[in-house]
C-alpha cells in the first residue's frame, strides 16, 4: 500500500528531476552572474555538486521503505548511485549536443562526487534504521 508520505516523496522526486533538467538545459545567459570561485572551487562545480547531492536522499525517501537486510541497503545505494550517474552523464551528453551549452567532464566529476557522498549517507541511514528495528 502506498502511503500519502510516499506519494508526496515521489512527487517531490519528480519535481526535483524536472528542476535538474531545467537547470542543465536552460540558456546560460538566463543565469544570474555568479562569483567565479567559492572557497577556491569554481562556482559552476559547486553548483553541480549541490544539484546532485539530494538525488540519493530523495530516491531513498520515494522508493526505499527501510530495507530489511544490509545487502538490500547496499544494493539500493549502489543502484541509486548508478542511476544518478547515468542521469548526470546524460545531462552532460545532451549539453554537448546543444548549440548554447557544452559538455564538461569536470561537471560530471562534481556530480559523481555528490552522488557518492550522498549514497554513502543514505546507506548509513538505512542500516542504522535496520539495526534499530531489530532491537
Amino acid at each position: 500500500m502506498t502511503t500519502p508520505k510516499t506519494i508526496l516523496a515521489r512527487i517531490l522526486f519528480f519535481v526535483y528531476l524536472a528542476a535538474i533538467a531545467f537547470l542543465c538545459f536552460m540558456h546560460v545567459d538566463k543565469l544570474p552572474d555568479m562569483q567565479k570561485f567559492i572557497f577556491g572551487i569554481p562556482a559552476d562545480k559547486v553548483a553541480h555538486f549541490l544539484m546532485f547531492l539530494p538525488f540519493p536522499i530523495l530516491a531513498y525517501m520515494a522508493y526505499d521503505h527501510l530495507t530489511n537486510k544490509v545487502s538490500h541497503a547496499a544494493l539500493f545505494s549502489i543502484a541509486t548511485l548508478l542511476m544518478g550517474a547515468l542521469i548526470a552523464y546524460g545531462t552532460e551528453y545532451i549539453q554537448g549536443k546543444l548549440p548554447y551549452r557544452s559538455m564538461d567532464i569536470t561537471d560530471f566529476k562534481a556530480d559523481l562526487l555528490a552522488l557518492a557522498i550522498s549514497s554513502i549517507f543514505v546507506f548509513i541511514i538505512d542500516i542504522t534504521h535496520l539495526k534499530v528495528r531489530k532491537n
